[in-house]
């Protein structure tokens, strides 16, 4: 028997075991629907906004366990003097009237419990709602929505496709990695405080029942806010790796961010409308800005920029109003019905119609250009104004 006949039945049955196995296995369980091929491009903030608006927002469940078990343990830490103060209080009310109350008759034995009870029990409970309120907020902000609690039939009966799917998509090796890893946090947390305190805890056999209490009060204590710590840590790659998954399950192909583009743009109709309103909303500010300009300079005919200078209330001459063409026109016509001198100077009016806007303070470089123009404009409106008063 030569080699090509031992090749060709092993060939042959790893084959028929791969098309079996592919059989029993469907690779698409791996799959995420939401992590499709075609969607390459970042999320969009019109969707990013309309996901906040549905409730799905960037969150780590992780910090919010943590922060929910942290500070009501460390509150614990703090309280639990006066709390077992309470309790003996409360323990010694019962036993002393065991035997002149009946539970069935006497309804002010409920009344005290439930009093003794919401002493014990309501800072850790404020405590506790308070920070899973700040833990939500913190990475979400202020955010009320119902549409995360609607209910949704179509959940109601689970399809086995998307069970394995879930299972073995990213999130979910991901949770189930988490899930050990926090195990292991605890189990090793637990492990080292009873190995640290093994000869206290074999030798509470001997020692009376405050001594006994105290000490497995004190492991329990310290084991939750270790265990609690450590989980704050876990709690930041977690919501980097929240925050990351959640821009991928959302990422968009380029025909959605094309479609989404023509439903948030608006029609050219409205846009020639918007343009022409916001051209006369310009005119009218020309026709108030322009007067009270000390100088126009021009190009003289495709550019104009109008200056004005106070001293007293301005830190250099700045651009009120500024045109091409058409506007360079009305800005000359304005001008000239106000005496606004109109000076030709064409490469400061090239600078400052590239440089500036409305409202800006010229640049430095042109002070000395425009500080010599306006001397001279100053000089000669000066010289008019004697003439016009001899």
């Amino acid at each position: 028997m030569n080699s090509e006949q031992i090749t060709m039945p092993l060939f042959s049955y790893s084959s028929s075991f791969a098309s079996h196995c592919s059989l029993l296995i469907d690779l698409q369980w791996f799959a995420d629907d939401e992590d499709a091929p075609g969607k390459t491009e970042e999320p969009t903030e019109h969707k990013l906004q309309r996901l906040r608006e549905e409730g799905q927002v960037v969150k780590s469940q992780e910090l919010v366990s943590a922060l929910g078990l942290f500070l009501p343990a460390l509150l614990l830490l703090f309280l639990a003097p006066s709390m077992l103060r309470t309790f003996l209080e409360m323990l010694r009310f019962f036993l002393m009237r065991a035997t002149e109350m009946d539970p069935t008759k006497d309804s002010l034995i409920a009344v005290v419990f439930f009093r003794y009870l919401l002493i014990l029990a309501w800072p850790i409970l404020a405590v506790a709602f308070v920070t899973a309120i700040f833990s939500n907020v913190v990475q979400t902000g202020f955010l009320f929505t119902t549409k995360p609690i609607t209910p949704d039939f179509t959940r109601v009966m689970p399809k086995i496709g998307q069970f394995f799917k879930r299972i073995f998509s990213i999130d979910g090796l991901y949770n189930f990695g988490k899930s050990i890893l926090k195990m292991a946090i605890i189990g090793t947390v637990s492990y080292v405080l009873i190995r640290s305190d093994i000869n206290k805890l074999l030798n509470l056999q001997k020692a009376d029942v405050w001594i006994g209490f105290t000490a497995v009060s004190s492991i329990a204590i310290r084991m939750l806010l270790i265990a609690s710590i450590l989980m704050l840590i876990l709690a930041i790659p977690d919501y980097m790796f929240q925050r990351w998954r959640f821009r991928e399950r959302n990422k968009m192909t380029r025909y959605e961010i094309k479609e989404e583009l023509k439903m948030y743009e608006a029609d050219p109709q409205m846009q020639s409308r918007i343009r022409s309103r916001f051209r006369d909303l310009l005119r009218q500010n020309i026709s108030a800005a322009v007067p009270k300009a000390d100088v126009v300079i021009t190009n003289p005919t495709h550019l104009a920029v109008a200056l004005q200078y106070d001293q007293r209330s301005m830190p250099g001459p700045t651009v009120v109003a500024v045109g091409a063409d058409e506007m360079a026109a009305r800005i000359r016509q304005i001008a000239q019905e106000h005496e606004v001198p109109l000076v030709e100077n064409k490469p400061l009016a090239w600078n400052l119609y590239r440089d500036t806007s409305v409202g800006d303070i010229i640049p430095v470089k042109y002070w000395n250009t425009v500080a010599a123009i306006l001397s001279k404009v100053w000089y000669l409106n000066e010289e008019r104004r004697r003439k016009l008063s001899a």
